[in-house]
């Protein structure tokens, strides 16, 4: 195994940025960048020994700094949607900035994602690095100075694993994902509908309308085109006439995973392709998980000269329910000051 670092390019302040390469034993790699603690490739073998790339994404720097769509990024403070972009905390009112509809989405503009992440550790023993930022207190609204830091780990066993940490010196909100889009017979290979997905959840959070803000409920997928508990082809029920779907133009739900137990790491997602036999197992410790299907990705100019349109990717976030923060039913995203955050989510491939 070994960690290699490169320049990635220079941003128009004319600050550098590096690009770390995570190699294990097989040759498979993953390569992220500090710029947004994205992660650029992941690169690994199909059922005939080909690397493949399995992330959506951009061949340099300048890609990620618009980076619309949000591939690959690491976002915070919270991940999804706060309704009416408030939220309360310690009985005060937190206004954040209004960046879709009336609400907020993925804490920006320009969250995370677009920050320069400090290099923490390369450590060549775990194959990995560790990279930190310091979010000052008020950035996009949220109280207190939240220290946090995000590891990525690619072992022998191609699995990719990421660790979320952070401590905040007020009460503030703590919920971030990963937002990469994943096509498992390769970027740029075309659509995902003829891939097939498992959800381990037999219960989902339905939306009011077309501003996907959950109705506060847990709903069962039984017996609905949102049932995924057994594998089934992505494209199967997504043109359904179901009000779920056209409210959001496909699957963009969230999914409440089966058998949850704080601070347990277990399998909740599974997904594979029929031309590369490439499969992916997600494991986490959270509670639920964002299942989108990239139903707006519009002409994305991406890697290898490959232009990605609609539904050329899927996302896995694993997190806590959308608009938690103001659901008293829902997971807390509350991070009480002083206490630790953790949050734990991994990626494995094999071939079937």
């Amino acid at each position: 195994m070994s960690v290699t670092i490169r320049e990635f390019g220079e941003r128009m302040t004319g600050e550098k940025v590096n690009i770390y390469h995570l190699e294990n034993k097989s040759g498979a790699f993953a390569e992220v960048t500090q710029f947004g603690a994205i992660l650029v490739k992941l690169c690994v073998p199909d059922k005939n020994g080909i690397l493949t790339d399995v992330v959506l994404g951009y061949d340099d720097l300048d890609g990620y700094e618009v980076n619309s769509c949000f591939f690959g990024a690491t976002i915070g403070r919270n991940g999804n949607r706060i309704a009416g972009a408030k939220l309360f905390l310690d009985g005060k009112e937190v206004v954040l900035p209004q960046n879709e509809n009336e609400n907020n989405l993925h804490s920006g503009p320009d969250g995370f994602e677009k920050k320069v992440w400090k290099e923490e550790e390369v450590s060549q023993e775990r194959n990995s690095v560790t990279f930190s930022y310091l979010s000052p207190d008020g950035e996009k609204g949220f109280p207190g100075e939240f220290r946090v830091s995000v590891r990525y780990e690619f072992t022998d066993e191609n699995e990719l694993k990421i660790r979320y940490t952070g401590i905040c010196d007020e009460d503030t909100v703590a919920n971030l994902t990963n937002h990469s889009y994943f096509n498992l017979s390769g970027e740029g290979s075309g659509s995902i509908l003829d891939q097939n997905l498992k959800i381990m959840a037999s219960r989902y959070t339905p939306v009011k309308d077309n501003k996907a803000i959950p109705t506060g409920e847990y709903a069962p997928v039984e017996g609905t085109p949102m049932d995924f508990t057994s594998y089934k082809v992505i494209g199967k029920d997504i043109e359904e006439p179901f009000d779920q779907l056209l409210f959001t133009g496909g699957f963009d739900h969230n999914y409440v995973v089966d058998n949850y137990a704080k601070g347990n790491i277990h399998p909740i997602a599974s997904a594979y392709s029929d031309k590369t036999g490439i499969t992916m197992t997600v494991s986490t410790d959270c509670p639920c998980v964002q299942f989108y299907a990239g139903n707006f990705i519009k002409k994305e100019n991406g890697k290898n000269g490959h232009v990605y349109g609609k539904r050329d990717g899927f996302c896995l976030e694993t997190q806590v329910e959308p608009n938690a923060v103001n659901e008293e039913t829902f997971h807390s995203p509350v991070l009480k000051a002083g206490d630790h955050y953790n949050s734990n989510t991994a990626y494995r491939f094999s071939v079937k």
